[in-house]
């Protein structure tokens, strides 16, 4: 009797324990997962700014010695910038119509309708033309880029070119490169010059008058307006083309691997566009005054 008393006090003692022994775990590892998940993405951020930055010095490396394919860089010329200019066309004029369409229907109330050439133009030499110019490209070649040379990688041609004591980098990566830095800012004054003819359009049929567009443009827009919108379009196009091949020669399980290069091509390069286009209109455009 005296030996069962204390087991039979004991169950319900151990019943609680092991329910509060469960519930304790549980609750470590849901308080202990946001920790994982933070190092974890914290490890893939700076080996993927690892990975980009050496890739671009490496490709620096070999366009500085002189050690390019010009004609595969004019057939990625082609690719990345002919067949894109179609898609630039439409997106960077509807976008310069839409923007003098808002606007000439505020500043024709107040009397002021020759300020739409100028608003529009600053607007679309800075930014309009330039970002979306790069946001076209990033979808359409630097999608284009992961998902060719991530088919490459998980085909095992890229082992066959270092088999063959070819680089991969000096091969597939300096001449989109290079296409990518030389093809952007051609690609921006196209769409610089159809998105302001747009807007000049939409401007007149809402009731400003064309030679005050025109005048106000003439003024208020000038060459460093022009001049730094196409140097942003050279970091963008650096960009687009280093996390393009980046992602793609880090391209691992099949076509499942490939979908996601491709997928992730696109989303990190518009990323980085934007957040670095916010840095370099700060420092070319007076962000200074912006925050006083």
């Amino acid at each position: 009797m005296s030996e069962e008393q204390p087991r039979h006090k004991g169950r319900p003692t151990d019943v609680a324990g092991e329910i509060l022994h469960d519930v304790g775990d549980e609750f470590v590892a849901v308080v202990a997962m946001p920790g994982e998940i933070t190092y974890a993405a914290l490890i893939k951020f700076f080996e993927f700014i690892g990975d980009i930055s050496t890739l671009l010095a490496h490709s620096l490396k070999f366009i500085f010695k002189g050690k390019m394919d010009v004609r595969e860089m004019f057939n990625q010329m082609a690719i990345i910038g002919v067949a894109s200019l179609p898609i630039v066309l439409i997106t960077v004029a509807f976008s310069g119509a839409v923007l003098a369409l808002y606007m000439s229907q505020i500043v024709v109330r107040w009397g002021m309708g020759s300020l739409t050439g100028a608003v529009v133009g600053i607007s679309i030499a800075r930014e309009i033309g330039p970002v979306l110019t790069s946001v076209v490209v990033a979808a359409r070649a630097g999608s284009a880029i992961g998902a060719e040379l991530g088919s490459m990688k998980v085909t095992e041609q890229i082992d066959a070119l270092r088999s063959l004591a070819v680089s991969p980098v000096q091969y597939l990566v300096v001449p989109r490169l290079l296409a990518g830095i030389l093809m952007l800012p051609v690609l921006t004054i196209f769409g610089d010059v159809v998105g302001i003819v747009g807007a000049y359009w939409v401007a007149v049929i809402n009731g400003v008058a064309g030679g005050g567009f025109v005048s106000s443009l003439k003024a208020q827009v000038i060459p460093y307006d022009v001049m730094m919108g196409l140097l942003k379009t050279v970091f963008f196009g650096i960009v687009i083309v280093i996390v393009g091949s980046q992602q793609g020669l880090q391209t691992t399980g099949g076509a499942t691997g490939v979908g996601k290069s491709t997928t992730n091509s696109v989303v990190i390069s518009i990323v980085i566009i934007y957040i670095l286009n916010f840095f370099l209109a700060y420092v070319m455009f007076g962000g200074k005054t912006a925050f006083l």
